[in-house]
């Protein structure tokens, strides 16, 4: 099946100008309100070819953010990968070697596997493990409705649904191998208040992922009240969102073979009322709606063989307060 490709609409930005920072890790900047208050912390470019999060870090530095309590900081995590991004083959700069948002288990960290991802996310670990809160900004390859992913816990939700935004929270993981940096031990902590949440703000160079990305940093540190609250009023582009909803992760698909294909252009939350829905093909076989009243999240029409090719959720209730 050829490779569905989207217009690239957005300009990866220079950052050149935060490689130094302030902490002694390139590309990582920490501001200091003077004032007690939590470590809060927005990540991009995760993924090198996801550039709506760069996008947005580079206009709060131009906007002169500044925390009123606690500490803020701003991270262009792979760099390296970011730095390779070409709008002619954008999904190329995925990442260098391998996926930096799947190695955040203390195996892994502490092994001695090395790669270009690896010595990063060792480099970044330190920071990671002091911070209170974070945000970690991604996009995603079809034009679904952004998401806000966690892993359910209760922490978790409590904040996503103080930010406001964006109108969907998935919970749980639907991942097949490795762990992503909100599964990383600090954050997936029942003990303690840390959060790490994860924004896919639309598709990968649409315009409008990059609107995304800064209305959510926007909204995350407004929630957190570590921003002034004309600050944000200012310069976030939808001061009042929709209600929101909460989907559960049920289950997910992994293409079995190179033949996998969906029977329709899914962009991700479509619903289904009856299980056994057939959405997709795999070898010659179907691929079904396992349960009543099911939601598509993040289809992947690419998915090639081994690859997780469409998680499974359904509604669930908001926790009582």
């Amino acid at each position: 099946m050829p490779v569905r490709e989207h217009s690239v609409d957005l300009t990866a930005p220079d950052i050149s100008a935060y490689r130094k920072g302030n902490t002694g890790i390139d590309f990582v900047t920490t501001l200091d309100s003077g004032a007690p208050g939590p470590h809060v912390m927005i990540n991009a470019v995760t993924h090198g070819n996801e550039i709506c999060g760069a996008i947005a870090l580079d206009r709060l530095f131009r906007l002169g953010v500044r925390p009123t309590r606690g500490t803020l900081t701003l991270a262009f995590v792979n760099h390296a990968a970011f730095h390779n991004f070409d709008p002619a083959s954008p999904r190329l700069s995925r990442f260098v070697d391998q996926d930096i948002n799947r190695v955040w288990t203390e195996e892994i960290l502490d092994g001695p596997e090395n790669s270009s991802e690896l010595r990063r996310a060792r480099e970044l670990r330190p920071i990671y493990d002091t911070v209170d809160h974070l945000l970690d900004i991604h996009s995603m390859g079809t034009l679904s409705p952004p998401l806000m992913l966690c892993n359910g816990l209760d922490k978790e939700i409590a904040l996503a649904t103080a930010i406001a935004v964006p109108e969907h929270i998935v919970c749980g993981s639907g991942h097949v191998v490795g762990k992503r940096l909100i599964e990383y031990t600090p954050f997936n902590d029942t003990a303690n208040r840390k959060t790490g949440l994860l924004v896919e703000c639309g598709q990968h160079w649409a315009r409008q992922s990059a609107v995304t990305a800064l209305d959510t940093a926007l909204h995350f540190l407004r929630a957190l009240d570590v921003i002034k609250a004309d600050f944000f009023a200012a310069h976030v582009r939808d001061a009042e969102p929709p209600a929101q909803r909460l989907l559960e992760v049920t289950g997910a698909v992994v293409a079995r073979t190179a033949q996998f294909h969906f029977v329709a252009d899914f962009r991700g939350l479509e619903s289904f009322a009856s299980a056994g829905t057939v959405i997709g093909r795999d070898g010659g076989e179907d691929v079904v709606t396992p349960h009543d009243d099911c939601i598509l999240v993040m289809p992947n029409p690419n998915a090639a063989k081994g690859m997780r090719a469409v998680r499974f959720a359904r509604v669930m209730k908001q926790p009582s307060p």
